[in-house]
């Protein structure tokens, strides 16, 4: 074991100065290879895209345990492969890592060499863009109901929701989709990171978090989890967004601490993405570097919001996930209910298939699992939902009781926002750079090692 321990904080000033010595350093040459595999959940196959980034040469850099350094990446809830290839890049390029982004089941774009999806999210013929489970496989106009929710509206806007109609295949991708994300997580390990050879941490951004945690405990070579801005377990993150006003302490406003009703998400919803999303974040961020002021560049900072949707309109922008990241019981339920009719299942059986839903968003207990790895959280500055108070009154506590309580540290860097690369004055690459940095010292000093 190892004495090293992570800064609590790390200011500004010195942020600046590790960003632009990790973008100094020479860039090793890298070899990018795309894998699409096959796999089959609850009776369905299921196309799992990804995408490894490894130095040319073949030689990987290793960690304080001996082994070489693999870095598993999941997207968050907007995104797909892409939206982690510039921290993908920096683990490979700067620090010699070989790094594996996977998309989401059904974010992978497999229509296209190029990956990019075509055109909007919302059509003026009244379709909406929907997964792409398997190639081949299309949902129908005729397969949903559009619903336009403003039961959120003070944080979403009016939502734009594709419900899935009972007995059409979208409905059975709905329902089956946790198995199929578990599975093909694994199984992206394995292909990748044989597990007497490397030594994986795993990171998730936002959305992405839930599941890497799950991952944690279910691949036998994780670890630790190298958490910057990373959601936490199902059953965390939903006790932590329920806690969490929304705006954080910024600018002279305190956060809303008053508990809030959790969320009630039904399985079978498919939320489709707009500018608001990006609208959401735009504002507490703005107010937390300009403060109030901000208001007063109102449609600049709209023109903003919508020239960023412009540009990243081709990612998925589409999110079923809640169900999961925030444990929204009811709809496990009725999901795993769902696929067990179709597998026909018996009473015993289908008991299973709902208890394995539901302790998705829990961390395993009991002999013969894992203990749940160390884990190094990074919170950004300007980050809407990841603020020090919710971690030190919410998170941390929760951690800490757990059966078998893993170590864990919170580090706060003084800049950056939630999307953790978006570039800000005299940081071209966000706080990407001086967070790589930090996890492969933590990585190489044996922080990970227990």
């Amino acid at each position: 074991m190892s004495n090293w321990e992570p800064p609590e904080k790390v200011a500004r000033e010195d942020i600046l100065k590790s960003s632009d010595a990790v973008l100094g350093r020479p860039s090793l040459e890298l070899k990018q290879t795309e894998d699409i595999f096959r796999i089959e959940a609850l009776g369905l196959e299921w196309d799992i895209g990804t995408m490894a980034y490894e130095p040319a040469d073949g030689n990987v850099a290793r960690g304080a345990d001996g082994k070489k350094i693999g870095i598993f990446l999941l997207h968050g809830g907007s995104g797909d492969y892409k939206s982690m290839e510039p921290m993908a890049k920096t683990y490979a390029g700067k620090f010699g890592h070989k790094a594996v982004a996977m998309s989401f089941p059904g974010r992978h774009y497999l229509d296209d060499p190029s990956r990019d999806w075509p055109g909007d999210t919302i059509k003026a013929d009244g379709t909406v863009r929907t997964p792409i489970w398997k190639r081949g496989e299309y949902v129908t106009r005729d397969q949903y109901d559009i619903i336009r929710d403003d039961k959120m509206r003070m944080r979403y806007g009016i939502r734009t929701l594709a419900k899935a109609k009972p007995g059409t295949m979208f409905h059975e991708r709905m329902a089956a989709w946790p198995v199929a994300f578990e599975k093909g997580m694994v199984e992206a390990l394995a292909r990748h990171f044989p597990k007497d050879e490397y030594s994986v941490y795993v990171t998730g951004h936002s959305t992405g978090g839930p599941f890497v945690f799950m991952l944690s405990q279910r691949a036998p070579n994780v670890a630790g989890v190298i958490a910057i801005e990373n959601s936490s377990f199902g059953y965390i993150a939903s006790e932590s967004n329920a806690w969490s006003g929304g705006l954080g302490k910024v600018a002279g406003y305190e956060r809303v601490t008053k508990k809030k009703e959790g969320r009630k998400d039904p399985f079978d919803e498919l939320y489709i993405r707009t500018w608001r999303d990006r609208a959401r974040y735009a504002g507490p961020e703005a107010l937390g570097q300009e403060g109030p002021t901000a208001l007063m560049r109102l449609p600049w900072l709209m023109e903003e919001i919508f020239d960023w949707w412009d540009k990243t309109k081709m990612r998925p922008q589409f999110k079923v996930e809640y169900i999961i990241t925030h444990k929204v019981m009811d709809s496990q339920i009725k999901a795993a209910k769902v696929a067990a009719a179709r597998l026909k299942l018996n009473e015993a059986e289908t008991q299973a298939l709902v208890d394995h839903y539901i302790g998705l968003s829990h961390p395993l207990e009991g002999p013969g699992t894992r203990p749940v790895p160390p884990v190094l959280f990074i919170i950004a500055k300007d980050s809407r939902d990841h603020t020090p108070d919710v971690y030190n009154e919410v998170i941390l506590p929760m951690f800490a009781k757990m059966d078998r309580a893993p170590k864990v540290r919170l580090v706060q860097f003084g800049a950056g926002v939630h999307t953790y690369n978006k570039s800000e004055e005299g940081l071209p690459l966000g706080i990407v750079p001086t967070a790589a940095e930090l996890y492969h010292e933590a990585i190489t000093k044996g922080y990970f090692v227990v």
